[in-house]
Parts: structure tokens; sequence; C-alpha cells
């Protein structure tokens, strides 16, 4: 991301006290973005909003995005020039539990804020963050691109594809590339892979159930070690969201589609892979043990291919996933030692920025 772009800019950001919204509310914030965060309060403790003190420079309301009144009042207020729709339900099996909080959150909050995007005369670009999961797994080998059906077995991707389609119709109906000239809107849809990072305590996530267990000196539980993910350090693609508002702000409709941002082939690896790494370089190592207990339905091949963005964005992934596991490693290292972990964080998105622009 450009920071002379960035610097000044009036940005909002729903979901910034999550994983993915702490991150790239920091990222702004160090390139001097005004930004203005609507969330609900952080669902874990720890949480990365809170110990890398996101909160400290920004505007933060803290709200449902199911509220109506409440999106529309937070955003007329902010008067943003951009605009990143990140809150989410996020986890699938969760959703198995809550499929109507679900739905409520990914679908109907994606259109309150859509909505208050049509009475908002500041805006000039949206990117609604959605999922690779949201695409009909077919489990063949070859990657998912953009113009594949949308689909989802379980409440969580059922969602996240039901979000793109209301994406789409917003485009369609309210903000079309054709009369760009009267409405002055890009809006563009982002699906990223699975993202991993320091900062992540979600329940019923890969990483950060590993790194429980290590910390506890447990082995850890595994349910699906054959499963293959698109696996990406959580700046990847933050970057990408960013350089594509940046392509909507400046050239409006030519951008306003949806995109893909995955890693190289060679990332999308098994669960297992990952799970032996970090066992291996932890200290002490860890162990893993296979649960055999029945488990809901997850996809067990997914990847995506992100060509577009390569050739028509100039994006590309920047860290290896060996890079970004020893970065998620030193992360909770410095963490446990009881570090700045602001100070940290923006370490690591400075040290991405550089490699960036090699």
């Amino acid at each position: 991301m450009n920071p002379d772009f960035w610097r000044g800019k009036s940005v909002l950001l729903t979901g910034h006290t999550g994983f993915k919204g702490s991150w790239l509310t920091l990222w702004l914030q160090q390139m001097g973005a005004k930004v203005t965060g609507l969330a609900l309060p952080p669902v874990t403790e720890p949480s990365l909003f809170k110990v890398a003190r996101v909160g400290d420079g920004m505007t933060s309301v803290l709200g449902d995005i199911g509220a109506f009144a409440l999106v529309l009042d937070t955003m007329q207020k902010a008067a943003p020039e951009i605009v990143f729709h990140l809150a989410a339900q996020s986890l699938v099996r969760y959703s198995y539990r809550n499929p109507v909080e679900t739905y409520q959150t990914n679908v109907m909050g994606t259109v309150h804020l859509l909505e208050a995007t049509r009475n908002t005369p500041s805006v000039r670009a949206v990117i609604s963050v959605t999922s690779d999961k949201a695409y009909e797994n077919r489990e063949w080998v070859w990657s998912y691109r953009e113009q594949d059906p949308m689909g989802g077995h379980d409440p969580y991707s059922n969602s996240k594809g039901c979000a793109e389609l209301v994406t789409a119709a917003f485009r369609s109906s309210y903000f079309p590339p054709e009369t760009y000239a009267s409405h002055g809107v890009a809006l563009a849809s982002a699906r990223a892979g699975n993202v991993i990072g320091g900062g992540d305590w979600a329940e019923d996530r890969l990483v950060p159930d590993i790194l429980r267990a290590i910390g506890a000196r447990e082995a850890v539980n595994i349910r699906s070690p054959h499963a293959v993910r698109p696996w990406q350090h959580v700046l990847e693609p933050l970057a990408g969201y960013g350089l594509l508002a940046e392509m909507l702000y400046r050239n409006g409709p030519a951008f306003a589609e949806p995109w893909n941002f995955g890693p190289s082939d060679t990332d999308a690896r098994p669960v297992e892979w990952i799970v032996d790494f970090l066992t291996r370089s932890s200290t002490p190592p860890g162990c893993w043990t296979l649960d055999t207990a029945p488990q809901p339905h997850e996809a067990h091949y997914l990847k995506l291919d992100s060509s577009k963005a390569r050739q028509r964005l100039g994006w590309q992934p920047r860290w290896s996933l060996e890079e970004a596991l020893r970065r998620i490693l030193a992360w909770q290292e410095a963490f446990t030692a009881g570090a700045d972990m602001r100070a940290h964080t923006l370490r690591d998105i400075a040290d991405y920025s550089t490699t960036a622009e090699r």
C-alpha cells in the first residue's frame, strides 16, 4: 500500500476489533489515515485489539452491524471516502451451532453496510470482504476463479456466498459501473484464503489451537490432517485489499468486481504440514493426536486462483508460508515475554512493507 495515498484519507472499517480488522487498522494508522471503526467488543480474551492498543489511534464505535440505525449514524458521522467491510461471524463450527446469528451478521450486516453507503455522499470506494469458502466447493484439484459459482455447505460458507450475491445485487442496482459518473461509488468484493498471524485467539481455528496446546504442554488434537487450505499471513490479503481500494478510488468502475487474494500454489498445504512445522519449531517441541470423534462437514480441498489480482493489480504474495509461521511463533514469544505488542505488530507491518518494495 502507498502511504502517500492513505495519508489523511477518511476510512470506515467494520470489524476493527477482530483479528484481521486489528491488523488492517494498525496498518492504516501507520500510514496516517483517519480511521473510524464499527464492531462488537472483542470476542476473545486476550485479543489483538486490546494487547496492541489498536483503539489508541482511531475513533472506535462499539456496536452491532445488525443495527441499521447505528451503521448509518456511524457512517454519516465518519463521512468516509473508503469503506472496508470486515465485520463477520467467521467460524465454521460456530455457524453450525448459531446459524441465525451467522446469517444475520454476514448477510444482513452486508445489506446494512451497503444501504448506509447509498445514503452517505462522501463514499467513493467500498470493499466487501467475504471468504474463499463462499465458492460452491466441488472438491476439485484446481483453483477457484472469480467467475465460479457461489455456494457453501455449512451456514458460515453459505452466508458468505449470500454476502457476495448481496454485494453483486447492490452493485448492479445502485452502483453500476456504466453510470459511475452519477453515483460515484466503486464497489468490489474480496475473497482471501485461510488467514493466519500473530494475535489470533479464536476458538476452533487451527493455528490458535496449536499455540494454545503448545503453551499448555499438551498434545494438539487435530480433526482433518489431510485437508488442504490456501494458507497465508494476514498481511498478504490486507495488502491486496488496500491496493484494490486505491485502484477503486482512482479508477472507479474499472475495478468494481470480485477479487481473489490467495497464496502461491506451493502454500496450499495440508493441515498436517502446518501442525508438524509449528510443533517441531516450538520450544520445547510439541506433538499432536488425531481426533476420531464424528465431525460436522468441512471442505477437504480448497485453493484460490489469484491470477487476476496479479495481472491487473500488480499484487502478489510476499511471504512464504514458512516465513508466516516463523513470524507467528516470534509474535507469540514476544507476547509471552511481555513485550510491547503494538510496537511488535507495527514492526511486522513495516517489515512486510519493506519486503513488498524490493
